[in-house]
């Protein structure tokens, strides 16, 4: 074999493990930007039940073909006290299982030979897919196609390094050094290695699976080489966990520690297998009985049963685990203090979907803190007492902080792929975060006034209070309506809303009418009206803050294909 093989077949290879990286991450991308939704919805449910954990990491990476994903997004959960630790762990489990589908497909992709073989239908997707992609308009196609895409190069990728390794198998000198890595624990450690440099144990499993369809190595070696992937995997989870909080990095050290202790066991239960038999019983003897004259079935089905076998052991020691990351990792000086997310983290912008619905309870967070002051504001005014003012203060800061970071993530994540209907929403959730600051300005203004009433030794007239109140009952009824639009892009409600907005702009001329009849009647002071004439309107543009937040709606909710 000359050396102009040998290039072309590390050529070769490196092309066939991009393109199935790219399938890899464009299937994902697709499928969680089509199901978004439903697997937020999917991971809302996890409740105490260790099974409905195990069930919903499964199918969440099933869903989205990537346990590295679904790992991270729950590192961002666990990191913003969405998820608890025990939650998480048993979530991991069932994504460990959800990603031996990936190799179930690429099993199935190796039966037949030549222009009838599996992998050449299969490939055959990627062109249906990028015609549905090119030549359709609504958002649900192109994702579908995106999906078909992904799917179809992912057999041309694995076709590529198939090639490339039937090139490797006719060398007799790289089969021979193949051959002598025989040492478990070494073949554990290069399979580790190389999946934390793809970043990928479904392409290393797949990478594997070519090896051992080419014959470049044998059933026991694989074998080994794909226990050490699921150690390799955890190198994302902990890049993720890296820059935040103690949470987030007990549970990537939980996620190492679960795929060692399954290595560990199973190394433990070949070496008793080896001993116990007299050589003659392994997995590779096993697996290779179980599913004859199909290697890559053989190795895929061991891959999912390593997963399925270390899930069920870990399960009932759950508690433990969390304990032991509790116990390496402690808390920096206690409960995490000062202005932060609560529902974002930026590992989550390797899921850009679910984020986007993240940002959209965090804007809803950041919603109901805006309101919140206005009514201490009011409160505060209307009877000088500053009981709240620290509360009042802090929610302030809050909000300015949220205002500053929410900018930041949504441009991060306005630049990641998104489907039309999620770019629309990021582009108009900037600006309602711009609105509830905004209102909390407002409401800052109107504590502001109380401090000149105070100064003056004033305060307002009853029927100003009284009018003041009807006024804060009114944007109270705004914002309820505004949100449920929001919330549920309930045109109704926005319409509702609209109606409120119109009386709150009548009520303030109102407001302005009557305070000039107490001052002709001398029945309110010229310092304390102008004070009340300020808050009125503040008040009146607060409720337009509001209004805009409601109008976004409009923007991102129309044409949702």
């Amino acid at each position: 074999m000359d050396l102009t093989s040998v290039i072309v077949a590390i050529l070769t290879l490196t092309a066939g493990v991009g393109v199935f990286l790219v399938a890899c991450q464009m299937m994902s991308n697709n499928l969680e930007s089509a199901g978004s939704r439903r697997l937020k919805q999917l991971f809302a449910k996890t409740g105490s039940s260790k099974l409905v954990g195990v069930g919903i990491g499964a199918a969440g990476t099933a869903a989205i073909q990537s346990s590295s994903a679904v790992t991270v997004m729950v590192i961002g959960f666990v990191n913003v006290g969405i998820m608890t630790l025990a939650q998480a762990a048993t979530i991991i489990y069932g994504a460990n299982i959800g990603t031996t589908i990936t190799a179930q497909l690429v099993a199935l992709g190796m039966f037949g030979s030549g222009g009838v073989s599996t992998t050449v239908m299969f490939a055959a997707f990627a062109g249906i897919g990028t015609f549905m992609s090119l030549f359709s308009k609504k958002d649900r196609w192109k994702q579908t196609g995106g999906i078909l895409t992904g799917f179809g190069m992912l057999f041309v990728g694995l076709g590529m390094m198939s090639s490339a390794m039937e090139w490797f198998a006719a060398m007799p000198e790289v089969k021979t050094v193949i051959a002598r890595v025989g040492n478990p624990l070494l073949l554990v450690a290069v399979g580790a290695l190389l999946t934390a440099v793809i970043q990928s144990s479904s392409a290393m499993t797949s990478i594997v699976i070519a090896m051992l369809v080419a014959g470049l190595v044998n059933l026991e070696q694989g074998i080994y080489l794909s226990m050490g992937s699921n150690i390799g995997t955890c190198v994302s989870a902990i890049i993720a966990a890296v820059a935040s909080g103690a949470n987030a990095k007990r549970t990537a050290l939980m996620h190492l520690l679960f795929n060692v202790m399954g290595v560990v066991l199973f190394l433990l239960i070949a070496l008793v297998l080896n001993i116990s038999s007299g050589h003659s019983v392994s997995f590779g003897t096993m697996f290779g009985g179980w599913f004859p004259n199909a290697p890559a079935v053989q190795l895929a089905m061991f891959h999912t049963f390593f997963n399925v076998g270390t899930t069920l052991v870990a399960l009932p020691l759950t508690n433990t685990l969390v304990s032991v990351v509790y116990r390496l990792i402690r808390d920096n000086g206690g409960s995490e203090k000062g202005p932060h997310l609560k529902f974002l983290d930026y590992s989550m912008l390797s899921t850009p979907a679910v984020a986007v619905r993240q940002l959209k309870a965090e804007v809803e967070n950041m919603a109901a803190m805006a309101i919140t002051n206005f009514r201490r504001s009011i409160g505060i005014v209307t009877t000088l007492d500053y009981t709240e003012i620290d509360d009042f203060r802090k929610t302030e800061d809050e909000l300015n902080f949220l205002n500053k970071e929410l900018l930041r993530f949504s441009v991060a994540l306005s630049g990641k792929k998104l489907s039309a209907y999620d770019q629309r929403y990021v582009t108009s959730a900037i600006k309602s975060v711009s609105d509830l600051e905004r209102v909390g300005d407002y409401a800052e203004n109107i504590v502001e006034y109380a401090d000149s009433l105070k100064e003056q030794e004033s305060a307002f007239s009853k029927d100003a209070v009284s009018e003041i109140g009807e006024m804060a009952l009114l944007v109270d009824k705004l914002y309820a309506e505004v949100m449920k639009a929001y919330h549920d892009s309930d045109k109704g409600a926005l319409q509702k809303a609209e109606v409120i907005e119109e009386k709150i702009d009548r009520f303030t001329e109102t407001m302005e009418q009557n305070h000039i009849s107490r001052l002709t009647a001398g029945t309110c002071s010229p310092l304390v009206g102008a004070e009340y004439l300020s808050l009125a309107q503040n008040s009146e543009r607060v409720a337009d803050h509001i209004i805009n937040v409601g109008h976004s709606v409009l923007q991102w909710s129309e044409n949702r294909e």
